[in-house]
Order: structure tokens, then C-alpha cells, then sequence
């Protein structure tokens, strides 16, 4: 009996500092995406766990649409303090860690179960270790999708097909190279200015996920959608570190765990709102082809001389764990 209560007053008591250690606070979360797309239910999911865990202390209010500013506008504020959280692609910390740039390498998995692995495995974690000297702290990454080239000119069926075609893409080396590779015209834009582009055909078409395409409506400005598959992209789960380093151990803890559950909950949805997206463009009058594993493989091939040229620029320590990583994937 006495154990009992023993036990009991000892509960109680890591309550009520668990309660001191949680101060009430409000988490400006913002992000590129329309709040029909998978990372604004990611951040929902995120806000009501983080809610429930806190006993409402901790609030989540969410920016989505570039409310708060692009991507850089945004790491810029984290890094200031004066925001608190965003989820931006990968891609976009390339300028700071340029070591990011391995994420958006193309060709490199073959699947979900593979990317998953990659990113919350070692190199994943060697990625996130560099963020805090940048002011930033990660809390891991949500799933943004396979990429795919959507255009107003024709199917993408084999490299050749991309030959002369101005693509808008992330601006990101990466990203320019490979397309620069398969002899596209890539221009680098921010998102924002996307849609107007496609529009007014200063651009004849943009690569992105599924998700993306069918939120931000690019049926309405271009005909064909190919699954080329090139790149998987992550959206990576990013806080203040100047936020971050005024929160007890209580309060990140719950973070993490907040972050951690979220996670698969935003992969499952984004993972389906993938697959129903497919139908939906070609419900919109949008012309979809797969390509061949043979022009996949030609395709791996026009983009290698891209990977190993950036690979060589990076530090040789992740660039081996990131081998390693995928030689142990792809078994």
C-alpha cells in the first residue's frame, strides 16, 4: 500500500514539474503549400499532437501559402528568431550545408521504403547534426514525393524528349545541372512565381510532385504530365535554435515526440494524396505516360556525371556514408 502511494506522489510530482517545465507558447509555423496539400496536414497533425501533449500550452499556428515569405525568406527568419518553425524541401538548405545537396540527387532510390531508410538513418542524422550552427535544429522529414515533369509541349517518354524544353526548376546547382544534362533550358524561379510563368509560357513546363501539381491547379497551364520520377524529395521539419535553446528539456522533449508521430502520419497521407492525385489530373485533361524502366536506366545514366561531379565537392565523410547507405538500401 505504501509503495502504492509512494509511487502515486511520485507521479504527481514529475507532473507538476512537468507542468512548471511547459510554459504557454505560441509556435508560428510556416510553410509553401496550400492547406489542401500534405504538408499543411502534416502541420495540423503536428499542432494537435503537440497540443494534447502540453495540455494546450504549447499552439501551433499555422502560415501556410507563403504567407510568412519564400523558403529563403523564411530560414532567414527562423535563423533571426523571429519565426519559429517551417518545412521547407530539403533543396533549400543546400545553401547553407551544401552536403543537402545529396538528398536531391536524381536516380538515387527506388522507392518509399528506400528514402525512408536513407533519411532517417545515419546520413539522414549526419544531414540534421549541421543545422544547429546554422541556427537551425531539425526534428526529421516529412515526405514530399517522387518529382515528376509536367510540360505544354509534349510526353516525356525518353531523355531526348526533354531536348530544348525550358523547365522551371528549384533554384538549386543540382537541380540545374541535371536538366542543363538532358539539354533542357532550366530556369530557376521561386515558386511563388510559378503558375504566371506556366501561364504566359515564359516557361514551357516544371517538375514537382504529383501533390504539388494537382494543389497548385498546373492543369490548367499544361497538358502533359510524365512519370520521369528523377528525384524523391523530402520536406525536412525545421525550429529556431534560437527558439529552440529557450525551451526547458520538457518542452523539446514533446517537440520530438509531437514530430516523431507526426511523421508517419504526414508520409501515409502524402504517400496516398500521391497516388490520387494521378487520377485526378488525368480527370483534369492532363495526358500522363510512365517511362520504360530501359529509358529510366538511360536516364540514370545522362544524370551520373552530374552526382559524381557534386559528390566531389562535398565532404568526403558523408558522401562515403551516403554510398555505403544506398549500397545497403538497394540489397
Amino acid at each position: 500500500m505504501r509503495s502504492a502511494i509512494v509511487g502515486a506522489a511520485l507521479a504527481a510530482t514529475a507532473c507538476l514539474a512537468l507542468a512548471q517545465d511547459v510554459q504557454e507558447r505560441v509556435i508560428k509555423f510556416g510553410h509553401l503549400n496550400n492547406t489542401d496539400h500534405p504538408v499543411s496536414m502534416g502541420v495540423k497533425k503536428f499542432g494537435e499532437l503537440l497540443a494534447a501533449k502540453s495540455g494546450g500550452k504549447l499552439k501551433v499556428q499555422e502560415f501556410p501559402s507563403n504567407q510568412l515569405g519564400n523558403e529563403m525568406q523564411q530560414q532567414a527568419a527562423l535563423q533571426g528568431g523571429v519565426q519559429e518553425m517551417s518545412a521547407p524541401a530539403t533543396t533549400s538548405l543546400a545553401g547553407i550545408v551544401k552536403e543537402f545537396g545529396l538528398v536531391d540527387f536524381p536516380f538515387s532510390v527506388a522507392n518509399y521504403a528506400q528514402a525512408d531508410a536513407l533519411l532517417d538513418g545515419p546520413l539522414g542524422q549526419a544531414l540534421i547534426a549541421r543545422l544547429p550552427e546554422k541556427g537551425l535544429v531539425a526534428l526529421g522529414y516529412w515526405d514530399l514525393g517522387f518529382r515528376n515533369v509536367t510540360n505544354s509541349k509534349r510526353p516525356i517518354t525518353r531523355p531526348e524528349d526533354l531536348d530544348g524544353l525550358k523547365i522551371r526548376v528549384i533554384p538549386n546547382p543540382v537541380f540545374l545541372e541535371t536538366f542543363k544534362a538532358f539539354k533542357a533550358n532550366p530556369v530557376p524561379m521561386p515558386f511563388a512565381e510559378l503558375y504566371g510563368a506556366l501561364e504566359s509560357k515564359a516557361v514551357d513546363g516544371q517538375e514537382n510532385p504529383f501533390a504539388v501539381i494537382l494543389s497548385n491547379k498546373f492543369f490548367e497551364v499544361n497538358k502533359y504530365v510524365s512519370a520521369t520520377n528523377h528525384v524523391y524529395a523530402a520536406n525536412i521539419v525545421l525550429v529556431s535554435k534560437r527558439f529552440w535553446d529557450k525551451l526547458s528539456p520538457a518542452e523539446q522533449k514533446l517537440m520530438h515526440e509531437a514530430a516523431d508521430e507526426a511523421r508517419s502520419y504526414q508520409r501515409k497521407v502524402s504517400r496516398e494524396a500521391a497516388q490520387k492525385a494521378v487520377g485526378e489530373l488525368q480527370a483534369k485533361g492532363m495526358q500522363y505516360n510512365e517511362l520504360s524502366p530501359a529509358e529510366q536506366a538511360r536516364m540514370r545514366a545522362v544524370a551520373k556525371p552530374v552526382t559524381e561531379k557534386f559528390a566531389a565537392a562535398y565532404d568526403p565523410a558523408i558522401v562515403k556514408l551516403y554510398n555505403d547507405e544506398l549500397a545497403r538500401l538497394s540489397k
